[in-house]
């Protein structure tokens, strides 16, 4: 008997293809969302993004909601919420009514950057004072405090976020720098790094978490899931089509042009410079891309270069049914026993 493949997962950041409503990207991520459970993936995360034109995973905590209710089985959560820019009352209300709808089912990923522009995250949070990430630990102090009881005489002691007979779900930090994986490493959590745009070696700072993981009452082992971008077609051909659009998208991103993310007939005309194309190679390099079989190669070789327990895939396609079958494609060759 083969051994389990290692879970696969998705990270959706509700992408907004040319020339659509973007709120029809919300309609397609719960596509999506059937998509990956009938095909066998373990859980569907939901990003937190604010004022970018390309995405509008604006509110996980609604999305988490809907898309839960779109499936049955398989797990949804958080890739994450941003806790600077929430009360940490709030996000326990949030979770544990999610909890209570969906029980067994959610999963609260947590990460400590705003996840937009600082203007942006000043209109979410309404305070300058508010604008530094420094504060972390505390914030998640007082969310399990909600759950758990405060310290006697903590002025929010009397408070209690409901529904109180709830638990909180399994909480994941995410970073994309050292400080996620050793914060999730003190507070006993487990731990997601966005290999997907972090430019640190995934193997040091998961070795890091294992190394530094101090055991807590909700979570006695460290679990670190790696998140990576792939692009899967029948073709790799077709495949590096995609992957030039996509490489388009992220380009205007960065040099402040942001948009709705580009068609690959779009991308083949744009008159690319030089400069242009150095930029979006070394970026590109994050995205596995191919035909199942190779994109699974080469998932499996990085999985295993980061001692990572588990993947997590983001997927940036203009149409949305070409999306959904990269997913699939890739659950086939991953091996994954389909719902």
């Amino acid at each position: 008997m083969s051994p389990e493949p290692m879970p696969l997962s998705v990270l959706d950041l509700s992408p907004v293809p040319t020339g659509t409503r973007p709120s029809e990207a919300l309609h397609e991520t719960l596509e999506l969302a059937r998509t990956a459970e009938a095909a066998g993936y373990q859980r569907f995360w939901l990003a937190e993004h604010h004022n970018i034109p390309s995405v509008v995973s604006s509110s996980p905590e609604v999305m988490i909601a809907a898309v839960a209710a779109a499936t049955s089985t398989i797990r949804v959560g958080s890739g994450g919420i941003m806790l600077p820019n929430h009360s940490p009352l709030k996000v326990a209300e949030w979770f544990r009514v999610l909890g209570g709808l969906y029980p067994d089912r959610i999963d609260l990923g947590l990460g400590r950057a705003p996840g937009t522009d600082q203007r942006t995250a000043l209109a979410l949070r309404r305070s300058r004072e508010t604008l530094s990430a420094d504060d972390f630990p505390e914030q998640y102090a007082e969310l399990r405090g909600y759950a758990e009881g405060f310290p006697a005489g903590h002025p929010f002691a009397p408070i209690s976020a409901q529904p109180a007979d709830v638990p909180l779900p399994p909480v994941w930090i995410l970073g994309s720098s050292t400080y996620g994986g050793q914060a999730a490493a003190a507070l006993g959590t487990g731990f997601a790094y966005a290999g997907h745009f972090g430019t640190l070696d995934p193997a040091e700072v998961m070795a890091t978490y294992r190394t530094l993981f101090q055991p807590s009452p909700q979570q006695a082992e460290p679990h670190a899931i790696l998140a990576l971008a792939a692009i899967v077609a029948e073709t790799e051909e077709r495949a590096q089509e995609l992957a030039l659009a996509n490489a388009l998208s992220m380009l205007r991103l960065r040099s402040g042009r942001p948009g709705p993310l580009p068609s690959p007939e779009e991308a083949a005309a744009y008159p690319w410079s030089d400069g242009e194309r150095a930029a979006v190679e070394e970026w590109t390099g994050l995205v596995s891309v191919g035909t199942p079989d190779q994109v699974a190669a080469d998932l499996h070789h990085r999985a295993r270069s980061a001692g990572a327990d588990e993947l997590i895939i983001t997927t940036s396609i203009h149409n949305p049914t070409e999306r959904r079958h990269s997913y699939t494609l890739l659950a086939e060759a991953w091996g994954l026993k389909p719902r």
